[in-house]
């Protein structure tokens, strides 16, 4: 390792992740770390590999290293760079719950939750950072309190931690399944079954990197949804989702798996006609369950289905009945 390697690896504020290899096939270092981190793309990966960032067995490596049964891999994950155009902005949040520690919201569809390249202003967290003074520095700066997120387009229940205590409980809480988090939608066709589960890994699409796919165990996240049938609208049908694990777009992901995508999805849908207008999927958060991370105390939130959701359910009960 060179000296600068040596100044970078592990320095300052960041996240170490050791992996064994247990892969009885060789696969080059960098495609493996992005079946394994998912949320980065190849490019940055790319990156931290060639800023030593990255070892196998102890030594520094190449993108195109090959991995071998056995090998230890260490990676030196920075935390995201801080946004300096992250300001606070007025903005008319629905509150669901508030107090000293948490808030719960009924995030509404179209909202992007935090800022990004592209995205530098008008999301929730702009809208958080003006409603809670003391929001700065709690999980960092990029995405200050956000406990878990919801898509742009999916609407419903989010809990935000306010305090550092309060975002290290809620985040166990998701992590092991003890917060419950309950969905409804409307997907195209009707399944065969009243209720079931789909499991499968979730990874980034080899032909779309702006899309996620199930894929290989190897390649992928392993991603567990529950559903059962509410209600059957002529060609489609209204859904309940329970998720056993938090993968991105994973409803989404999973529903289009399936062959019975969400209706109105802009990344995973069909290209049809839809019964009436709709500015994204007709996904929503409806209830969320957890304890809170102070006092203990069971809680259980319910958001309102959208009116464009609402419409939507008119319009097809309306439908059948012609």
């Amino acid at each position: 390792m060179n000296s600068s390697n040596k100044n970078s690896f592990g320095v300052g504020e960041g996240e170490l992740i050791e992996i064994t290899y247990e892969m009885s096939l060789p696969m080059r270092l960098d495609r493996w770390l992005v079946s394994k981190r998912p949320e980065q793309s190849r490019a940055r990966i790319q990156h931290f590999i060639n800023a030593g960032l990255v070892l196998v067995n102890y030594k520094t490596a190449k993108a195109k290293t090959p991995l071998k049964t056995g090998d230890n891999i260490q990676i030196w994950m920075p935390p995201p760079e801080p946004l300096i155009y992250l300001k606070p902005e007025k903005m008319n949040l629905n509150i669901l719950f508030e107090d000293e520690h948490i808030i719960v919201i009924n995030k509404q569809s179209g909202l992007i939750v935090h800022p990004a390249p592209g995205h530098k202003s008008g999301t929730l967290v702009n809208g958080l950072l003006f409603h809670c003074k003391d929001l700065p520095g709690i999980n960092g700066k990029l995405r200050p309190g956000i406990v878990h997120r919801l898509d742009k387009d999916t609407s419903g229940c989010m809990v935000v931690a306010k305090s550092q205590e309060s975002l290290v409980n809620l985040q166990i809480q998701i992590k092991e399944k003890i917060a419950s988090r309950n969905y409804i939608a409307v997907i195209h066709g009707v399944p065969n079954t009243s209720e079931g589960k789909i499991v499968g890994h979730i990874g980034r699409d080899k032909l779309n990197r702006l899309k996620y796919a199930v894929v290989d165990e190897n390649s992928g996240r392993y991603a567990c949804t529950y559903w059962k049938l509410l209600e059957r609208l002529g060609n489609y049908s209204l859904m309940s989702f329970k998720l056993d694990t938090g993968r991105t777009h994973q409803i989404r992901v999973h529903c289009a798996h399936i062959n019975h995508p969400i209706l109105g999805d802009p990344l995973y849908g069909r290209c049809k006609k839809l019964p009436c207008k709709l500015d994204g999927q007709a996904l929503h958060a409806v209830e969320l369950g957890l304890f809170h991370p102070i006092n203990g105390e069971e809680m259980k939130f319910e958001a309102e289905l959208p009116q464009e959701f609402q419409k939507l359910l008119r319009v097809l009960k309306k439908s059948i009945k012609v």
